[in-house]
């Protein structure tokens, strides 16, 4: 699998360096699956590790600032409306985990308490807990993008070094660990689809079907 994956990219483009930061951006994969290509590739782990973190942190920003619009533009369409629906419900529900968990008294202390369990679920180095999702959660939990670059942004540099030296430590094993990434991000992503799909139906759905 990881030779299939490395030979499809490299028909795109003959440069490693822009693989690496390609893949970087991609959901689900994210630096965590673009470190050990980037190995797999013959390059130098440093430097990939650092395309890696600057491709998927800068990931950050439209994803920041066009998710909403992106889902509203999506919510126009009828057969996708209902799915776009339920993606935002679960994305909500993360929000609302995170701060639920948060807590602190005062909206200051309630912000910094927000800000530190965002980097922590960025930092852990898992299908689902990178930028992609750190940063839909910041926009449902309606932080302001100054509140929520930093936390993002070290919450990857963490996860990127863990997977950097987890593929430094393990580098003989390069390809069996883009194989493996690679699996869990497609089971993960199967898993969210099916959860997503079978969830049943929210107010905002009900109150859609009463005004139609």
């Amino acid at each position: 699998m990881a030779q299939a994956i490395l030979s499809f990219l490299q028909s795109i483009t003959s440069s490693s360096h822009l693989i690496v930061a390609l893949v970087s951006m991609f959901p689900l994969i994210e630096l965590k699956g673009a470190i050990p290509i980037g190995q797999g590739l013959g390059l130098d782990l440093w430097t990939t590790a650092l395309i890696a973190y600057v491709g998927s942190t800068l990931i950050i920003i439209p994803v920041f600032f066009l998710l909403i619009p992106v889902f509203n533009l999506l919510k126009k369409i009828p057969f996708i409306k209902k799915f776009v629906d339920k993606v935002e419900a679960m994305l909500k529900n993360k929000a609302d985990g995170v701060a639920k968990k948060a807590g602190g008294d005062g909206q200051k202390q309630k912000t910094k308490m927000l800000m530190l369990g965002l980097l922590i679920f960025v930092a852990i180095p898992v299908p689902l807990t990178g930028v992609w999702t750190g940063a839909a959660i910041a926009v449902f939990l309606n932080m302001k993008f100054k509140e929520s670059i930093l936390p993002l942004a070290l919450g990857n540099f963490i996860a990127g070094s863990i997977v950097t030296l987890l593929t430094f430590l393990f580098r003989d094993y390069a390809n069996i660990i883009i194989d493996v990434m690679f699996v869990i991000a497609i089971v993960m992503l199967i898993v969210a689809i099916i959860k997503v799909a079978s969830a049943k139906p929210t107010e905002t759905d009900g109150e859609d079907k009463k005004s139609e």
